[in-house]
């Protein structure tokens, strides 16, 4: 990739070359423009064949979570919006001070009257026999998650050599890709250096969880291969199979280029507060510096070098005074925070909490009456308070008592109020650590018009890299707009951000196949989510992907799992389905036996005509679906989010006024919708005659039988709030019909969100919406219908095809494709 603009002849200014296209790089050419975009010509290096890009997110690409294009900083046009030309793909290999000028691999050379080098770090390769095979790699840039994705997309094992932030989010990234990953570790506790033995530990443990192997205190002997990489052999003798092995040890400046070019360099490139190098005409800022005899890998220093360093060039010099740093992060998933020195020792003291129901671990560490150090697992929400407090050495011992609950409680709060902790911090507090954002700054991008969350995303960059800090970001929205905030839908729950419209919609465009992979690409702040939006989750799946996702039994409400519904004194009611209000004697003789085999103290007729059986244990309940599918009846759904009934009158067949066949018409529409699981418990009634005996009205679906066909009713419902259906169409026939409420129930399934009912999604869609997508289109409402039938396919087992075939009793299970047995595991 190459921009270079033309440089116009006239053009006298002092030139500025920068060795390094990185996120350091181009944030210092970002804060120079932002100062004075005319003083400066501008060149880029860049050794990748690439624009900017966010190496922090290089983990949501190999996770899935993201693509390229996502975490792009600066994109082409940005080069050449400002002017600068961009040599991508061609790393600089020489520097001559003498002359001025720099020189690539491809033979150009540039001079310069400034030179910036930013060229970052390289991953250490520890020295083991084998470290050159082919299929061993490390993780720094595109091209290794490219060679990674191959790997996976080839299947096999994957070894990855280091439990670090890196590490971690490799194997993470890996099992996400379908690898079986073993996590190697020659410390006893992972991220050691972020992290103490405690939350290292807990950790460990929910990584385990989520199906990896850690192997801590392993120390790696040799890479085993010939041709490639077969394994890895540890020192105790263990071999751990690989056909791909990530190195993620840790990363050391790059210095090699300012070796060569003679200047000062100690464990990385030596520079001054103004990060000017030994050379005054040459500064270097990034991971590749050391300043004060500290080298930094964390991106919040490296934005507070790129403001010094953009001082200086402006000659507004404001000096580099090293930083205080804090790491918070999230680890596969998991929130994670530290800050100072946690090692503890003489005259420190420890404050922690332990909440293992929530998985929360705190520590903070105090010295002469103020913080030096502390660690959060779990719950992280205060990390900026008391990152705030260590860094500006407050006494904090009239906090002491209530310092470990949090910001609220130590401000005299009580209960925890997220508003008021983040209200109360100081206006250099960091809200964005990725980006190195302050709260004030955050707030000033408010003020000069971001109202809302995207907004401030595009303009100062907070919430815009990990997400983790989105929730300080809404916060301060709304501390700062009060009702003005422009905000979306309501969020699904507690566990997310995102509305549940959102969530269906990146479902569907980012094919996910699981709950936790939901949880995982949309950032869930939960790690297994909450009973809200779990069965939602598992809902907006099961519609999405009929026939692939494997419907999770322990995200459904209790009811939906026994097909029971318990009663005030501990026991059980059963209804089983009798189609369109149908019965015969041996459904009845069963029903009966049932009765009198479980000691059913009470049958009553429903208001949608069928028979419910009171007072079954829980204990009996697999028993008693058993009996009942040994008769062919299977469940009516009562008391899920399903179909439940289709209530008919007796239409022409026996009434004087009955105009069609009501009953008929009613059987065939169950026998083609049940077993259909919906956002809400759904209805329908076909009525014979517009005397509406069976209530089509007030249904989701309601059909009345006229003279000259049928008019289509939806949208109602009975209960506190009565609404009555609006009139979709009328149709001639009886397939009409069938095919007109085989589309409205997609649409329905498909549009509304979960636990709205008929009634209120199209009062808030509108009528016109349903008309539209139903009526008017002839070619659409084929294809929901289509949809409809193939999703059916899945979830019906017809009991009495399968008693014809002899299939045992078993196979009409209450819920498709379980067993009595299976379904109360």
């Amino acid at each position: 990739m190459e921009h270079r603009p033309l440089k116009p002849q006239a053009d006298t200014r002092e030139h500025l070359v920068v060795i390094g296209n990185g996120m350091a790089g181009c944030r210092a050419v970002e804060e120079l423009l932002a100062r004075d975009p005319a003083r400066y010509r501008v060149t880029i290096f860049g050794a990748e064949p690439r624009v900017n890009y966010n190496r922090i997110m290089l983990s949501p690409v190999l996770a899935g979570e993201k693509c390229f294009d996502d975490i792009v900083i600066n994109d082409a046009s940005w080069y050449a919006n400002n002017g600068i030309a961009l040599l991508a793909g061609d790393p600089v290999i020489a520097i001559n001070r003498e002359a001025k000028t720099v020189t690539t691999r491809g033979g150009v050379s540039e001079a310069y009257d400034k030179l910036l080098i930013a060229t970052g770090s390289d991953p250490f390769i520890i020295p083991v026999p084998g470290k050159d095979l082919p299929g061993v790699i490390a993780f720094r840039d595109m091209d290794d998650v490219d060679t990674m994705l191959a790997a996976a997309d080839a299947g096999g094992d994957a070894v990855v050599i280091g439990g670090g932030l890196l590490g971690l989010e490799a194997a993470h990234g890996l099992t996400l890709r379908g690898m079986k990953v073993t996590v190697i570790h020659l410390m006893p506790t992972l991220m050691e250096r972020q992290l103490d033995e405690a939350a290292g530990w807990l950790l460990k443990n929910a990584l385990e969880a989520r199906g990896q192997t850690i192997l801590t205190g392993a120390d790696t002997a040799e890479i085993v291969g010939d041709d490639r990489v077969e394994g890895v052999k540890l020192k105790d003798g263990t071999l751990i199979p690989a056909s791909l092995v990530v190195m993620a040890v840790g990363i050391r400046p790059s210095v090699a280029l300012a070796r060569d070019a003679g200047l000062a360099v100690g464990r990385g490139i030596q520079v001054d507060d103004h990060m000017i190098t030994s050379d005054p005409a040459v500064l270097a800022v990034g991971e590749c510096v050391e300043h004060d005899g500290q080298v930094y890998g964390l991106v919040a220093p490296l934005w507070d070098m790129c403001r010094s360093l953009a001082d200086g060039l402006v000659e507004q010099p404001s000096g580099y005074r090293g930083s205080v740093t804090s790491t918070k992060l999230k680890v596969s998933g998991i929130d994670v925070f530290s800050a100072g020195d946690f090692s503890g020792g003489d005259g420190c003291e420890d404050i922690v909490l332990r909440d293992a129901s929530r998985g929360v671990y705190k520590r903070v560490i105090v010295r002469d009456d103020r913080i030096v150090g502390a660690v959060l697992y779990g719950d992280t929400a205060d990390g900026s308070w008391y990152f705030d407090l260590l860094k500006k050495q407050e006494d904090v011992s009239d906090l002491r008592d209530l310092l470990i609950f949090g910001q609220a409680f130590a401000s005299g709060g009580g209960a925890a109020d997220p508003k008021a902790a983040v209200a109360a911090l100081s206006d250099d507090a960091e809200i964005c650590g990725c980006n190195g954002v302050t709260k004030g700054q955050v707030v000033s991008c408010i003020g000069k018009g971001a109202h809302s969350l995207d907004a401030v995303r595009g303009t100062c960059k907070a919430s815009a890299s990990c997400g983790s800090c989105t929730g300080l970001v809404e916060t301060l929205l709304a501390l700062t707009l009060g009702d003005d905030v422009q905000s979306g839908p309501k969020t699904m729950c507690k566990c997310t951000s995102f509305g549940h419209d959102d969530v269906r919609r990146e479902i569907v465009a980012q094919a996910m196949r699981s709950i936790p992979e939901v949880m995982q690409k949309l950032h869930w702040t939960t790690p297994d989510g909450c009973s809200s939006c779990r069965p939602a989750l598992n809902y907006y799946l099961l519609c999405a992907l009929p026939g692939e996702y494997v419907d999770d039994q322990q995200s459904r409400f209790v009811n939906e799992r026994l097909h029971a519904n318990i009663q005030k004194d501990g026991t059980y009611s059963v209804v089983p389905r009798m189609w369109g209000g149908l019965t015969n004697p041996t459904e009845l003789r069963a029903i009966a036996d049932v009765v009198e085999k479980y000691n059913a103290p009470m049958v009553k007729v429903t208001g949608g005509q069928r028979l419910d059986i009171f007072g079954i244990r829980k204990e009996d309940l697999p028993a008693v679906w058993a009996d009942l599918n040994a008769a062919g009846m299977v469940s009516g759904h009562a008391y899920g989010k399903a179909l439940r009934t289709v209530k008919t009158c007796v239409g022409s067949e026996w009434c004087r006024f009955g105009t069609q066949d009501s009953t008929g018409l009613g059987v065939k529409i169950e026998r083609m919708s049940w077993g259909s699981w919906m956002p809400h418990k759904f209805k329908i009634a076909v009525s014979g005659c517009p005397r509406n005996c069976a209530e089509a009205t007030i249904k989701d679906f309601g059909v009345v039988c006229v003279d000259s066909g049928y008019e289509l009713h939806v949208g109602g419902n009975g209960g506190i709030h009565v609404r009555a259906t609006d009139l979709l169409c009328k149709v001639a026939t009886e397939q009409e019909a069938m095919d007109y409420c085989a589309a409205f129930i997609q649409l329905y399934r498909e549009e509304a969100r979960y636990l709205e009912r008929t009634a209120p999604w199209i009062e808030r869609v509108g009528l016109a919406h349903i008309v539209a997508r139903i009526v008017d289109d002839e070619p659409g409402r084929e294809a929901l219908r289509a949809r409809f039938l193939y999703s059916q396919s899945f979830s019906q087992d017809d009991p009495w095809a399968q008693r014809a075939e002899g299939a045992e009793a078993e196979h009409h299970a209450p819920m498709a494709r379980f067993t009595p047995q299976e379904a109360f595991a």
